[in-house]
C-alpha cells in the first residue's frame, strides 16, 4: 500500500509532502526529551560540527532506535513511493542506505543558513512548533517569513519561480534532493523551542546519476 503522499514540483526538482504518523512523532519527541535530559549522552551524539545551523542543539539518532521506532523504514517507504511517482512510474529504487538522520533544536534569533546536503536525498520535518514566530520589525510587510523554511532552486524567471516557502507545521515531513539549497530563518518573541529532524540517504546510483549512459531524460 502506498503512502498518502503528494508530490510536489514547484520548480525543476519534485519534492515530496508527506504526514508522519502521531505514534512516530511521539515516540521522537520522546527520544529527545530523554537526550536532553541525558548531558552525556547529548555530548556522545553531538553533530553539530557536521551540519550548517548557527542553533542551540543538533544531534545525530542512534541507529538502534531508528529501526526500533519505525523511523527508518518511515522514510524508506516514503523516499521510494515519492521517487517511483516523480520518474513516472517507470523505475523503483531498490537501495536505500541511510547516512545519519538528525535532530535540530532551534530558539529565538537563531537560523541554519543557504546550505545543501550530502548523499542523494534529504528531508525535513517537524516536531515541535512554537505558537508564534514573533513579528517584524515592520508590520506593513506583506508577509512573514520567521521560522520558515526556504527550498532554493535556480533564478526567478517569466512562469517560474525560484523559492518554496515551507511553514512548518508538527508532523509535516519533506522529502528533496540533496543538492537543493535551503535555509530556516530566525523567529523572535517566544522561548518555545521549533524542533525538526532530517536526513541523508543514498539510493541506487544508476537512478541518482542522470547522466549515466543508457539513462533517458
Amino acid at each position: 500500500m502506498e503512502n498518502n503522499i503528494i508530490v510536489l514540483r514547484p520548480f525543476g526538482p519534485s519534492i515530496a509532502k508527506v504526514t508522519m504518523p502521531n505514534e512516530i512523532v511521539e515516540k521522537l519527541n520522546k527520544y529527545v526529551d530523554e537526550t536532553i535530559a541525558n548531558e552525556s549522552k547529548s555530548k556522545e551524539l553531538d553533530y553539530g560540527a557536521n551540519l550548517a545551523g548557527n542553533v542551540k542543539q543538533e544531534f545525530r539518532l542512534e541507529q538502534k532506535f531508528i529501526d526500533e521506532c519505525g523511523w527508518g523504514q518511515f522514510l524508506a517507504n516514503s523516499a521510494a513511493t515519492w521517487i517511483y511517482q516523480s520518474l513516472g512510474r517507470q523505475k523503483k529504487i531498490t537501495k536505500f542506505n541511510l547516512i545519519s538522520s538528525w535532530i535540530v533544536r532551534q530558539f529565538d534569533n537563531e537560523y541554519n543558513p543557504l546550505h545543501v546536503h550530502g548523499g542523494h536525498i534529504s528531508g525535513v520535518g517537524y516536531l515541535k512548533v512554537p505558537k508564534t514566530f514573533g513579528k517584524l520589525k515592520q508590520d506593513n510587510k506583506a508577509y512573514n517569513n520567521n521560522g520558515n523554511l526556504n527550498l532554493v532552486h535556480g533564478s526567478r524567471m517569466f512562469l517560474s519561480k525560484s523559492i518554496y516557502n515551507i511553514e512548518p507545521k508538527v508532523g509535516d515531513f519533506y522529502f528533496f534532493p540533496n543538492y537543493l539549497m535551503h535555509t530556516v530563518y530566525p523567529f523572535n518573541g517566544t522561548d518555545e523551542e521549533r524542533r525538526s529532524i532530517s536526513f541523508n540517504a543514498l539510493i541506487d546510483n544508476d537512478i541518482y546519476d542522470v547522466y549515466s549512459a543508457g539513462v533517458k531524460p
